[in-house]
């Protein structure tokens, strides 16, 4: 096995155990206000069969976006990123931060960091993840499995997350929204 397949490896296994680790210590607690709409539930049940699926697929067909190598690179180098960039946001909302949609106690909207640019940030680097899955599988077809569900699940907890967020904030996050873009700065 040469070193990237290795590194590869280990950037899923530690990109599976973190969103474990993350489901089990940052769940909301008995007094905040949790109004996830299953979210949560729908994010694993769209995301694991949707991996698994891409990477069955890949081992079964041939549909290369690239016949180079190139492309395996820059897979791993966006899963990569997406980690370890989606755990630095996680840290920066702090106690803010929980795998559920909820409002704790004192909630405030982050603006500062990466949160100047997009409202969804850490979104954002976990959907630069199943891209670099899907890229480093270099097949279109799992790319767009790997992906475009995936996106998808995100858009609806995205779009549940902003109306609490506009129920909690109301205008603040109204013109918040207006400044930043959902998940591409300057684009999206």
């Amino acid at each position: 096995m040469n070193a990237l397949y290795l590194l590869f490896y280990v950037s899923i296994a530690a990109w599976f155990l973190s969103e474990i680790y993350y489901k089990q210590k940052f769940k909301s607690e008995t007094k905040d206000q949790k109004k996830d709409k299953s979210t949560l539930n729908i994010l694993w049940v769209v995301i694991i069969p949707s991996v698994f699926t891409a990477v069955t697929i890949s081992n079964l067909t041939s549909f290369p976006i690239r016949n180079q190598y190139w492309i395996l690179y820059l897979g791993e180098f966006l899963i990569v990123i997406g980690v370890i960039f989606r755990w630095i946001i996680i840290k920066s909302l702090g106690k803010f931060f929980t795998v559920d949609v909820s409002i704790r106690e004192n909630h405030q909207i982050k603006k500062e960091g990466f949160y100047r640019l997009v409202r969804h940030p850490s979104y954002s680097f976990a959907l630069l993840t199943f891209l670099g899955l899907g890229l480093f599988l270099n097949n279109w077809l799992s790319l767009f499995i790997a992906f475009v569900p995936v996106f998808l699940a995100f858009s609806y907890r995205i779009k549940i997350e902003e109306q609490v967020l506009i129920q909690q904030f109301g205008n603040e996050y109204l013109k918040y929204k207006q400044k930043t873009k959902k998940l591409i700065p300057f684009i999206y």
